[in-house]
């Protein structure tokens, strides 16, 4: 069993210090983990002392004293606070290496910016986030080629729940922007584009055949494309909802990107499941997407990242004039938005913040109002929630991955210690391991 320890979890053998096992390292059928505090995000509450007893990749049991079978794998993590992986409800991890500039997308073929994409999501799984639902890329089904290398292990990289492409009016805030009139795109930067509620119908259903797990729709213009402005309204309510109906018959939810107050309130009224950045929020809005079950999915912590390449000349100058004051609208739509109860997921619309860095929004989050618990569980269960599988994610329970995280220390006191996550475990296997691993008698 000593050998099977050593071919499971290589590098992480030598005490407490980081690393990662390799992608063709496969786990071990049972493995025991020991926990010196469990946070259950689902009932808010905190255990010690608890054992995680996980066989094939998903969680079997979870008690104080589940002792440990004879040449069964023993993680301890006894020092450490154990969580159940991170879930980003807002990336895009399939465009490519980080840049500014959407038009840069054009200079490079599909396959680059895939290729591209690899370090991405490596850099998101290692940070803690086992799970992502990817809303959207430049060129279509990038992230669906993404999301199978990933599921078939060719690439590490979190569990993706992927878009395709984005539902965008011509010219609109999800379009490739900035070329001449008479420069034809390819097929790719345009797959999403649609201008009345059939042709919306007709999208989703390409999108439906071509393997996608969720819809991306956007309500109203943007900050980060060219030509746009994040006031404007775009699709209408008419468009929007013929968007969640067709959608709604392949089982598929709709996430509506939107900046305006009408926009939003067009997209909560057609039924979305959750409202992407939502800056201008106002007490009524809220209370409209409190009363129809709508999550908020707001991204107030790249704001920082925006401002520091505007300083360093590397985002665009129509982006920063697009930008200026929206984001303090955000962050207080988001305190009030907390104060009064609404449905709130955790997303950072990484792509514009480095890759790996999500977890830095926790501490932003709990500045504008939540607690530290409401923080980890707009990370974990309200999250699995909004992508409808809160049976297989978010929480530490017999049946669900085993998808665990570790922290020294105690994130529900020092909230940043989510920054930086010393133990990841996606399925029952472990990538990044700050723990001691011995094996039972």
């Amino acid at each position: 069993m000593k050998r099977i320890v050593v071919l499971t979890l290589t590098m992480a053998l030598g005490g407490l210090a980081s690393a990662q096992v390799s992608s063709s390292a496969q786990p071990a059928q049972v493995v025991l983990v020991r926990a010196g505090r469990l946070i259950d995000p689902a009932s808010g509450t905190v255990s010690t002392n608890q054992a995680i007893l996980i066989k094939d990749g998903k969680i079997q049991a979870v008690g104080k004293d589940l002792g440990l079978p004879a040449g069964v794998p023993l993680i301890d993590l006894s020092d450490k606070t154990v969580l159940p992986g991170l879930i980003d409800c807002h990336t895009h991890l399939a465009d490519g290496a980080l840049d500014p500039e959407p038009f840069n997308r054009v200079r490079k073929s599909a396959s680059q910016l895939v290729l591209e994409s690899v370090p991405n999501a490596k850099a998101m799984l290692l940070s803690g986030f086992t799970s992502v639902r990817d809303v959207g890329t430049y060129r279509a089904l990038n992230d669906v080629a993404l999301r199978d290398a990933i599921a078939r292990g060719d690439v590490i990289g979190p569990r993706m729940f992927v878009a395709g492409a984005y539902v965008t009016i011509t010219g609109g805030a999800g379009a490739m922007t900035g070329q001449a009139p008479d420069v034809v795109l390819p097929w790719d930067f345009h797959y999403g584009e649609a201008n009345s509620p059939w042709e919306v119908r007709q999208k989703i259903r390409l999108l439906a055949h071509d393997g996608v797990d969720v819809i991306k729709m956007l309500s109203t213009g943007a900050v980060l494309t060219h030509g746009s402005s994040p006031g404007s309204i775009e699709f209408t309510e008419e468009e929007l909802q013929a968007g969640v109906d067709e959608a709604s018959h392949f089982g598929l939810k709709v996430a509506v990107h939107a900046h305006a107050a009408q926009g939003i309130k067009n997209a909560i009224l057609a039924g979305a499941a959750s409202i992407e950045h939502a800056e201008m929020m106002d007490d009524d809005l809220i209370a409209l997407a409190k009363q129809h079950g709508t999550y908020l999915d707001m991204d107030i912590y790249d704001e920082e990242c925006i401002q520091a390449q505007g300083k360093a000349g590397l985002e665009p100058a129509d982006f920063l004039a697009h930008d200026a004051e929206l984001a303090q609208i955000q962050r207080l739509a988001f305190g009030k938005a907390v104060k009064a109860g609404a449905k709130m997921a955790f997303g950072t619309d990484a792509s514009i913040c480095a890759y790996g860095t999500s977890g830095k929004q926790f501490a932003f989050m709990v500045k504008y109002g939540m607690t530290p618990m409401q923080a980890i569980q707009a990370a974990t269960s309200s999250a699995a929630d909004l992508l409808g599988h809160a049976n297989e994610l978010g929480s530490i329970a017999p049946g669900k991955y085993a998808d665990l995280i570790a922290v020294s220390g105690d994130p529900l006191k020092d909230i940043s210690l989510l920054e930086n996550v010393e133990f990841v475990m996606k399925d029952g296997k472990v990538y990044k391991s700050a723990g001691k691993i011995a094996c039972g008698p």
